[in-house]
Formats: structure tokens, C-alpha cells, sequence
């Protein structure tokens, strides 16, 4: 009896053990992986996610290929959306889309239809300050040229491009009108050269340099501010937003809305992909940080690299949302100011 007994569980054990014993490799072999984008071609997420892909398929295990798919709309917010309700849940499918979500979130902003501490964080291949510019023919170059007369800034959706310039128009004075509706960098680029607009909402300043060096040298753009915890090395003379606070209250608002550049231009997955396989994407992506090849290519594009892995890159999505409740509410009350339909 206890023969036959050893000889059942034996053999219930080595049928089910093929389920349970698919490794990270096993499963991606022979797999495509998304890469979903939530903007247009050629703008800084863009190509820092398409620089990203290229490489980091030969370090997860498997070796899968990841081919980059833009899916604009509501300042990636249309991407965010598919990559937490309908892609599959297993690990095929990447995404980058807005640093500001968290932020977003944090003070209840309403369009955010998912709890994005729930995506699975892989991790940013930089972060670095944003900036608010203006076009070289604007009058406005500074902050306090802003404070007197009106700049039209372009913006991609109620993201950063927006939520800068009305956050310095409540707690600093400036002018700026906000012109929502553009599906990238690069359009909001092309009005600020056709005249349509006279500046844009954010930008990473890393990418002002990748994408457009000549801009810099030839001083095609006017960098008002910057945003973030720490002023950009490069940047010495260019005032951080908190720094312009009046009051204390003020000071911790602008602190908040200057957290999210610490998401840089993140990669990141669906909700519940398994433990894993969730380590094996987060192993190969820091292994892309390392990888000469990509570091090579990365120079050649003019992408600066300061990496973040996906477990701390987890804790400072969850650090933002969670932030006290007073500091959210004020923010919150000065975000909902922005007109989502002026186009």
C-alpha cells in the first residue's frame, strides 16, 4: 500500500512539475515583447524607450525581441490605460509614458483611471531636472518678464507641460496660457518654430541636449526654470521652482510638484506579473545600464544615463502618492484651475 502510495504521489508530482518549473527563460523564448509609448516619435521618452528596446532584449532570459509601439493620446495617459486594464498581465508587454502620473494621482486628479503604484516599475534610464522654456523671439526670458506679460506654452495634456506653468501662475504671478492638446514634444517643438505657440510647458533637460543641441548652442530657447530637488550641474545660473516659493506652504507645493523628474523616462509593466519574471526584467534592465554596447549608443545619441533600478524606482512612485494629505489637497485645488479644453 504505501508503495503504491509513494508511486501516485510520484508521479502526480514529476506530471505537474513542468507547470510550476517554466523558468524566466522558457517563457520568453521565441516571445516578442511590447513596448508601448505613449507619445510621438522623435521626442525624449520616445527615444530614450526605442534606445532602451534595442538592447535590453538580449539580457533578459530567452532573449525575446522588444519592438517599440507608439500609442498617443491624453498625454500618455491612452498608453498608461491599455498597459494597466487590457495588456496581458504576464510580463510581455513594457510601457513608458508621463513621469507626473504618480503626481496625478497623489492629488486625485480624476483621468487617472489606475493605481500606478500597482505597475510593475522596471526601472528609468535617467532622471534629471525638467525646464519650462520659451522661444528665442518671445519677449518673455525670464520669470519675472513672465509675471508681466502673457506667454501662450503648449502642452501635451494635463501632465507636466500643464502643471507647471499654472502652478507658477497661482503661487508665483506669471501669465502663461496654456494650450493643451498636442500628442508630443515634437509638435509643441514645430508650433514654438511656426509662432503658435511662444514656449513649452516641460521638458527633460536632458533631452533639450539629445534632441536638440543646436537649439542650445545657437540659444533658440530661453530656460525660464527648472524643476527638481537639486539644480542641474550644467544648469548653475537657471533658478529651481521651489526656490521661488513666498512662504513655507508654497515651498512644499512647488517641493511636490518637483518630485516626479525622480520617475525620469520610466520603464515599467503591467499590474501582477509574476514574481520572476518581474526580476528578470529588473535584472535586465540594470544589465542594459551596464552594457557597453548601449552605453556606446546612448553617447552617439546624446542621451545622458543616470539610472534608477525598479525596486527603488517602486518606492518613489509609492513616496509621491503618499505624500501628507494638506500639501495634496493644495496642490490639488491649484492643478484643478487648468483648463482641459483650451485648445
Amino acid at each position: 500500500m504505501k508503495k503504491m502510495l509513494f508511486v501516485t504521489v510520484a508521479s502526480t508530482v514529476f506530471l505537474a512539475a513542468p507547470a510550476f518549473a517554466q523558468t524566466p527563460a522558457d517563457f520568453y523564448k521565441g516571445k516578442t515583447v511590447d513596448m508601448v509609448i505613449g507619445f510621438s516619435v522623435g521626442g525624449g521618452y520616445d527615444v530614450y524607450a526605442r534606445t532602451v528596446a534595442r538592447f535590453m532584449g538580449e539580457q533578459i532570459p530567452g532573449k525575446p525581441r522588444i519592438v517599440p509601439k507608439n500609442m498617443t493620446g491624453a498625454g500618455s495617459r491612452v498608453a498608461a490605460n491599455f498597459v494597466y486594464n487590457v495588456a496581458p498581465k504576464d510580463g510581455t508587454v513594457l510601457a513608458t509614458a508621463d513621469q507626473s502620473m504618480p503626481l496625478e494621482q497623489a492629488v486625485g486628479d480624476a483621468g487617472i483611471t489606475f493605481d500606478t503604484r500597482k505597475f510593475t516599475w522596471i526601472g528609468t534610464p535617467i532622471f534629471e531636472n525638467n525646464t519650462l522654456v520659451t522661444w528665442h523671439t518671445s519677449p518673455v526670458k525670464t520669470v519675472e518678464d513672465a509675471k508681466r506679460l502673457e506667454v501662450a506654452v503648449g502642452a501635451t495634456g494635463f501632465n507636466t507641460s500643464a502643471q507647471y506653468p499654472q502652478v507658477m501662475n497661482s503661487l508665483l504671478g506669471t501669465k502663461f496660457k496654456i494650450i493643451m492638446g498636442y500628442p508630443g514634444g515634437n509638435e509643441i517643438n514645430l508650433a514654438m518654430e511656426n509662432g503658435e505657440v511662444a514656449g513649452r510647458g516641460s521638458n527633460n533637460w536632458t533631452s533639450w541636449k539629445s534632441t536638440k543641441p543646436d537649439w542650445i548652442r545657437d540659444k533658440k530657447i530661453n530656460i525660464l526654470v527648472q524643476i527638481g530637488l537639486t539644480k542641474a550641474a550644467d544648469l548653475p545660473d537657471v533658478p529651481l521652482l521651489m526656490d521661488l516659493a513666498k512662504n513655507e506652504d508654497d515651498r512644499l507645493a512647488l517641493k511636490l510638484v518637483s518630485a516626479p523628474p525622480m520617475v525620469g523616462r520610466p520603464v515599467f509593466s503591467t499590474p501582477n506579473v509574476p514574481d520572476d519574471r518581474t526580476k528578470a526584467l529588473r535584472d535586465a534592465f540594470d544589465a542594459t545600464m551596464k552594457d557597453p554596447a548601449f552605453l556606446e549608443e546612448a553617447k552617439k545619441t546624446g542621451l545622458d544615463i543616470n539610472p534608477i533600478g525598479g525596486v527603488e524606482l517602486q518606492k518613489i512612485v509609492a513616496d509621491i502618492i503618499d505624500t501628507p494629505k494638506p500639501v495634496r489637497d493644495r496642490l490639488a485645488s491649484i492643478l484643478s484651475l487648468i483648463d482641459r479644453d483650451k485648445k
